[in-house]
């Protein structure tokens, strides 16, 4: 059986991490910037996701502009840490 190492960073889950048939979505709830200066998307389900614009790998020019970053707030964002937990539903206990 593999382990399923858990992270102390993350957050507990809120229900819309839970995978559900009315297929929730994700939005931006706040920003806030780490202790590098490095802006970060605070998640509705309760996890965080760093919003970097680095080009050519990360090309987000928005987040460097204070309106543009929140007129993105309530937005849709594809939550990488519940992506994750879906993917790993064969290993949770019920």
């Amino acid at each position: 059986m593999r382990k399923i190492n858990e992270r102390t960073s993350l957050t507990k889950a809120d229900r819309d991490c839970d995978p559900s048939p009315d297929k929730r979505t994700t939005r931006i709830v706040d920003f806030r910037q780490d202790e590098h200066g490095d802006w970060v998307a605070v998640l509705s389900c309760g996890h965080t996701q760093h919003v970097r614009h680095r080009p050519p790998w990360q090309n987000r020019a928005w987040v460097l502009d204070p309106e543009r970053r929140q007129a993105r707030l309530g937005s849709p964002f594809a939550c990488g840490w519940c992506a994750r937990d879906r993917s790993h539903d064969e290993f949770k206990e019920a």
